[in-house]
């Protein structure tokens, strides 16, 4: 016997699909992989999200944005915070690396093949952040901490301009 979602589970998927990030408008909580799974259980939908860090402040905003996407679509879920497996930057679709770059935030690298400890401070040549106005990768950090946690501050050494580069987790 196969497990085929029901229709309220894909118009579940759907709804929350245009569910934008709080802090990032161009980019859905999907895309960000910030909106985990919609199951069916026993008592009903439930939504599974995960912060993209812990502490995130616009996690709030993000339950409050599915419960009012899923209420005007005539959908009931139950929430769940799921904070294992951690988060990471793997989880962006492509097309949100793509808006990010749009939009004037520099895209994180992968990091699934990094997933090393390491003891030496190390600068890998994949660590460049190419600007994503210019695309040039003479760039230089200028804050650990950009306009939110998530991200820090960038200087373009060429065409000058500063921007955000989303932090790699």
């Amino acid at each position: 016997m196969v497990n085929t979602p029901s229709g309220d589970v894909a118009k579940a998927w759907a709804v929350l699909e245009q569910v934008p990030d709080p802090e990032i408008p161009v980019v859905s909580i999907r895309e960000l992989g910030i909106l985990r799974d919609v199951i069916e259980t026993a008592e009903g939908l439930q939504v599974i999200i995960t912060p993209t860090y812990s502490g995130c402040p616009a996690m709030g905003q993000i339950e409050d944005d599915v419960r009012a996407a899923l209420t005007s679509a005539g959908l009931k879920a139950s929430l769940v915070t799921q904070l294992a497996p951690a988060w990471t930057t793997d989880w962006m679709t492509a097309a949100a690396r793509d808006k990010l770059r749009a939009y004037g935030i520099a895209p994180p690298h992968t990091t699934v093949a990094d997933n090393v400890v390491r003891f030496a401070a190390r600068k890998p040549a994949q660590d460049e952040v190419a600007c994503p106005r210019c695309g040039s990768h003479n760039t230089t950090e200028t804050s650990h901490f950009g306009s939110t946690a998530c991200k820090s501050l960038h200087k373009c050494l060429d065409c000058l301009e500063p921007f955000d580069h989303f932090k790699p987790y």
